[in-house]
């Protein structure tokens, strides 16, 4: 008696099982749906009439439109290498005078350190000795033709003469030569005071020369003057954006010091090396900075604009994530779907872009999609 009871119980509870599984659920497989929110066949996923989901879901054709590939990347501002000039000196001396000290600007020619170099005022005399050599040589060489035609001397000693004058003409073209790249006019009284002039407008923007010590490293930075009339807003686009940047891409540039005032540029310089920290590119921006709102090391956000091609594209919400899977649900008829496996590009104002998987005019829902995914 007892092991019929058991028996009893055991089949009872079996049935309990099997009926939860086959209609407790939120999903169905035939039978009775009514309480069920979808119902699964085969590939096919069907919203029963009294389901909650028929209130939330949100049915759209996708859309075929022209659009732009826009790449957005971070960006800092830099200095023109060829508007940015690292004064050195071309002769140690002790610095007399800083005529121009840091933030002052300058004009091209204008005087930025006086030094007191002893080299300067050496290469001023050999200048001068060199001509004062040449100016004896050459009367040497007159004397000596009209006394060869005279033959009252010989010819060895006109042809010494004018080797002699060769030889002055050469010095003293060296010694003129090493004054005009000290920047020494042509009769200008000698002097040990060297002045050291800019060599390009700008603003003086590092300073490392005292007044009264001594400078004696000419391949050191007396100051650096810099020209930011125009600057460069260079970019890091990342490695899957490279074939989107071309040289010559319209650029909108916000800078994060004022960002309701975005600036327009074109890319002047497209990176030839990749950041094997980074994995990014540097692409460059030319941006007029007359107004002076640019300064080199801000940091800034670039938007690269792509040319326009048509493409399918649907809102961001259509598209649901399902693993590694990118899947959209398309409608097959009133309140049946289909979950298709699609490959989305870039989004653009909140609608992404569809590669492959889709086709334009095809119903798809864009909300609440994610309940219908399994």
């Amino acid at each position: 008696m007892m092991n019929r009871r058991f028996r009893g119980l055991a089949a009872a509870l079996a049935c309990a099982i099997l009926a939860s599984a086959c209609g407790g659920g939120g999903k169905a497989e035939g039978g009775d749906d009514s309480k069920s929110a979808t119902v699964h066949e085969q590939n096919r996923i069907r919203v029963p009439e009294k389901s909650p989901l028929r209130k939330s879901l949100r049915i759209e054709p996708a859309a075929s439109r022209s659009i732009e590939v826009l790449v957005t990347a971070p960006a800092v501002v830099e200095a023109d290498p060829a508007r940015l000039m690292k004064v050195l000196t071309p002769v140690p001396g002790r610095v007399v005078k800083l005529d121009k000290v840091l933030g002052d600007k300058v004009a091209a020619g204008d005087a930025l350190v006086t030094l007191d170099s002893a080299d300067f005022a050496a290469a001023q005399s050999d200048a001068s000795k060199a001509q004062a050599s040449l100016e004896l040589t050459k009367a040497n060489v007159e004397r000596l033709r009209k006394l060869v035609g005279d033959d009252l001397a010989s010819r060895k000693d006109l042809e010494q003469a004018e080797n002699d004058y060769a030889q002055a003409v050469a010095e003293s073209e060296r010694a003129n030569a090493r004054l005009t790249g000290l920047g020494v006019a042509k009769g200008e009284k000698p002097g040990r005071l060297y002045v050291l002039r800019s060599p390009i407008p700008g603003y003086v923007v590092d300073l490392a020369a005292a007044q009264g010590g001594y400078w004696n490293d000419t391949t050191a930075p007396l100051m650096t003057v810099v020209d930011l009339s125009s600057v460069w807003v260079t970019a890091s686009v990342q490695e899957k954006d490279i074939e989107q940047v071309y040289a010559g891409q319209p650029a909108n540039v916000t800078l994060n010091a004022y960002e309701k005032k975005p600036i327009d540029g074109h890319v002047r310089d497209v990176g030839r090396m990749l950041d094997p920290d980074t994995r990014t590119l540097k692409v460059r921006i030319v941006v007029d900075n007359a107004a002076g709102l640019l300064r080199p090391n801000m940091f800034a956000r670039v938007v690269l604009h792509g040319d326009a091609h048509p493409a399918v594209v649907v809102p961001a919400t259509a598209l649901v994530q399902s693993g590694f899977r990118t899947l959209v649900f398309v409608e097959l008829a009133p309140w049946t779907y289909e979950a298709r496996e699609v490959t989305a590009g870039p989004v653009v104002e909140g609608r992404a872009e569809v590669l492959t998987g889709l086709k334009a005019d095809e119903r798809i829902v864009v909300k609440d999609g994610v309940l219908l995914n399994d």
